[in-house]
């Protein structure tokens, strides 16, 4: 296996920060994660930090038990569109559940931000398990496990035909003839299948990197599979070194059997970084952030992901024993939590304060920047990952500090680039043009 000699960092954009206690930080003004300046403000930090990419997770429904965080509010591709006008060079995704979305509007919306941003933009295919987004959309539950990912599978497939229905001459723009398009290099995909009938072809031309990246954000087998068919890269979860390298050879395994390059898809697992001038000074900050934490958002958060009632009189308690993984939820997510509360011992509230208080179970790593870019660079160098998705504690001081402290430190390791090197995000993740 080569290893990569480029580091890629994307920046994960979700409400205040990473911690469920973001918005309470003494610095943040409360209503930025409804005001779309402060997203343009992030994501011309992560430009200026050389980022690969700005991305936005989704729900499509209030959640009723998170009323103690902000959540994403704005739907993404609006925001996308509007950092797309303010960026020059950032790559620019957003989530997009295959569950409550038809795949004709969802290529249509995202080739057209492709195209006139110059070949910058993805979509991240999520199935959706939540009861509250089903019954948004005229369903009393959600699909089950299987079926979400036969349909997500269905979904990605008709996305690609669709954006690969026009030729390299679709528009001909020839005056003497008077002839606009070329209907042989314009093509109808005439999909039919279990979920989607769709005949194409779409109706926006390609972008100079020819079409959207697919990203991918399961880790289950059904997702590891969906991303081996269908992405371009993938959002994991790795709560350790040796878990990443794990994920890495499962996906390369499905890659190859289906005759894909290893180097197809990139990998990279979600980081939630607080930094501090110290090693005190950043433990002392991550206590604050614990501080700050209301309690019900941690329990409402186990709760959810669980799919069992937490109260006041189990913080103190480790979690029952005979709790077993949800059949139909965030399976990959759901497990890592259980994985860890028992490997540690963890109490509920020990688990809450694990999780940044509720806001996220990605792998978290508290110290001094060179402490921070140390341990990325011994996963980078292990040829498990391509890069990180950052989930910084605080934004936007988490991002700033990021970008002031730990970029030139990874610049000087010589695994991360001065300048962006190409004009689209295929180009700048060295992946080839679809």
């Amino acid at each position: 296996m080569s290893l990569p000699t480029q580091l890629h960092l994307n920046l994960n954009i979700y409400g205040a920060g990473a911690h469920a206690a973001a918005w309470l930080w003494p610095q943040n003004e409360p209503l930025w994660p409804v005001t779309p300046d402060y997203f343009v403000r992030l994501a011309q930090t992560a430009e200026r930090g050389g980022f690969d990419a700005v991305f936005f997770s989704d729900r499509a429904a209030f959640p009723g038990n998170s009323l103690h965080r902000p959540f994403p509010a704005i739907e993404p591709s609006i925001l996308l569109t509007l950092i797309a006008a303010k960026t020059e060079h950032i790559g620019l995704l957003a989530t997009v559940s295959s569950s409550y979305n038809e795949p004709f509007n969802i290529a249509r919306r995202f080739a057209s931000l492709d195209l006139v941003r110059g070949g910058r933009s993805g979509v991240n295919i999520v199935t959706s398990a939540d009861v509250e987004a089903a019954r948004n959309f005229g369903r009393s539950a959600p699909l089950a496990h299987a079926d979400r990912y036969r349909r997500a599978a269905e979904f990605s497939q008709v996305l690609k035909d669709l954006w690969a229905s026009w030729g390299p001459g679709g528009i001909v723009a020839d005056r003497a003839t008077g002839q606009y398009f070329d209907p042989a290099q314009i093509r109808p995909i005439a999909h039919h299948g279990e979920f989607f009938s769709v005949e194409g072809p779409i109706n926006v031309p390609p972008s100079p990197q020819g079409r959207p990246l697919v990203v991918q954000a399961g880790g289950s087998d059904a997702g590891l599979d969906l991303a081996a068919q269908h992405a371009d890269a993938v959002f994991t979860l790795a709560p350790s070194l040796a878990q990443a390298q794990g994920y890495r050879q499962a996906l390369d395994t499905r890659l190859k059997a289906l005759g894909r390059a290893t180097s197809a898809v990139k990998v990279f697992p979600g980081l939630v970084t607080v930094l501090g001038g110290t090693e005190q000074a950043a433990q002392q900050r991550a206590q604050a952030l614990a501080d700050l934490v209301p309690i019900e958002q941690g329990l409402n958060y186990l709760s959810d992901l669980l799919q069992t009632r937490f109260g006041h009189a189990d913080l103190d308690q480790p979690l029952p024993a005979d709790l077993h993984l949800p059949g139909n939820g965030m399976t990959t997510f759901a497990k890592n939590v259980l994985d860890k509360a028992r490997s540690h011992g963890w109490t509920v509230r020990e688990l809450i304060r694990a999780q940044n208080g509720g806001g996220s179970n990605h792998n978290t790593i508290v110290g001094t920047p060179e402490q921070v870019a140390d341990y990325m660079l011994t996963w980078f160098r292990s040829g498990a990952i391509d890069g990180f998705n950052l989930m910084h504690d605080v934004l936007p001081s988490g991002l700033e500090d990021f970008v002031d402290q730990v970029v030139p430190l990874l610049r000087k390791a010589g695994v991360y680039r001065e300048t962006y090197n190409a004009s689209t995000l295929r180009g700048n993740l060295g992946l080839a043009a679809a």
